[in-house]
């Protein structure tokens, strides 16, 4: 039988014909982006969001020294900050770090999700972001180290070409941080491939929050890898607005026991927005606890993307672990993907997810427009409420009202 080669879409082929130019030690990560291409559906990790259909173009990557224009909507918050411009680290952009926090940009090979050791796993978005990116941002907090003040790291699109930001965060054993990550700028034809990467050390404790606020016509493709070590507690928070394409995927992974992680997200859609969140917990040791709460609003004829996935391995016994997805969908044009799973093999364990779709309840909204609210001040209060049991897990009150005045100004749109 002679062997069948499938057809390369037409970003695809530009992507291999600007992969020629990369430096030799990249090639092989390119390589593994080459020949399995961009995702499909027939990929169960993509079947609601088949990259090879959505995503018709390929533009060229970006160069250094693009001129950020926009402000910062964190701009008021007292915190480190720390910029990248189109996956290039700008220090006039950046402010002095404290003591216990080292950065440096490093050209060293980056990991393309085939290093088991790592924090990532195999995927050709990941594949494709390590061989394009040309420095990688390695961020080293010391042991014992407790941070009064967020680090705020902004990454920034300037164009309509690809960019490739690649950050790596170290944090030693009993350190006390908060990382806020920041997606802003992109026009219409920017494609944004951007991998987050966190290894706590033992009794660590860390926020982590992440702003999806691209352009609206942006494609933006994110991965965070993460891994835990004994007795840590992870808190990480996922917000997004922006982009006409956008996948958040996490990959995160119990190293060291009697660890805890509380992962949330919250995602206001409209018009034709497409936004995925893929996630999967690996409880990969005994007497650990995730939890897991993501929020969809969809308006118009937008889609919404679940897919989480607990793993309890073999021998993590007295894992707790619960996940749930709930979404309002507000038009019938709207449209959510719910797929929770558990992989449990282990037998002394409490695991369960869940996942609910529907529309605003007409009981209650009934209830508030008897008493005088016009319909999309009605609905917005029942909105805000539902958005708010995922940004109420937010500990930090600047950050929260930050999150909370964005979700406010995106029902005010609405109702306009």
């Amino acid at each position: 039988m002679s062997n069948i080669t499938p057809l390369k879409t037409e970003a695809e082929q530009a992507m291999i014909a600007q992969g020629a130019s990369i430096a030799a030690d990249r090639k092989p990560a390119f390589a593994r982006f080459a020949d399995s291409g961009l995702p499909h559906r027939r990929i169960e990790a993509y079947h609601y969001t088949d990259l090879r259909a959505l995503l018709k173009n390929a533009p060229p990557p970006a160069q250094a020294g693009g001129k950020v224009t926009i402000a910062s909507p964190l701009a008021d918050i007292d915190a480190y900050k720390i910029t990248l411009v189109d996956g290039h680290y700008e220090a006039s952009l950046s402010s002095t770090l404290p003591q216990g926090v080292k950065l440096q940009s490093v050209s060293t090979l980056a990991d393309d999700g085939a290093d088991e050791k790592g924090v990532l796993s195999p995927d050709p978005v990941i594949a494709l972001n390590a061989a394009f990116s040309e420095s990688a941002l390695d961020i080293e907090i010391a042991a014992k180290t407790e941070l009064t003040k967020p680090i705020v790291i902004r990454i920034v699109t300037t164009g309509a070409h690809a960019s490739y930001p690649r950050v790596r965060v170290n944090v030693g054993d009993a350190a006390k941080a908060f990382i806020v990550e920041t997606h802003e700028g992109g026009v219409s034809g920017s494609l944004i491939d951007s991998v987050f990467e966190l290894r706590l050390g033992d009794h660590v404790e860390i926020d982590h929050l992440r702003l999806n606020l691209v352009d609206q016509s942006a494609t933006v493709l994110t991965t965070f890898g993460g891994a835990m070590g004994r007795e840590s507690v992870y808190r990480g928070h996922n917000f997004v607005m922006g982009g006409a394409l956008s996948r958040h995927q996490i990959f995160f992974r119990f190293e060291g026991e009697q660890s805890k992680a509380d992962i949330s997200s919250a995602s206001l859609l409209n018009r034709k927005q497409h936004a995925d969140s893929t996630l999967v917990v690996d409880h990969a040791v005994p007497e650990c606890q995730s939890r897991e709460f993501f929020a969809h609003v969809l308006d118009d004829e937008s889609t919404g993307v679940f897919q989480g996935k607990i793993i309890v391995r073999p021998g993590a016994q007295q894992t707790d672990g619960k996940m749930m997805s709930r979404a309002i969908v507000l038009e019938d044009g709207a449209t959510m993907n719910n797929k929770p799973e558990l992989e449990i093999f282990a037998d002394d364990v409490a695991c369960g997810h869940g996942a609910t779709v529907g529309a605003l309840d007409e009981d209650s909204l009934f209830y508030l427009r008897a008493r005088g609210l016009p319909k999309t001040e009605a609905e917005a209060l029942m909105l805000r409420a539902f958005v708010g049991e995922a940004l109420e897990k937010f500990e930090h009150d600047g950050l929260r009202d930050t999150l909370e005045s964005l979700a406010e100004a995106w029902l005010k749109a609405r109702s306009a």
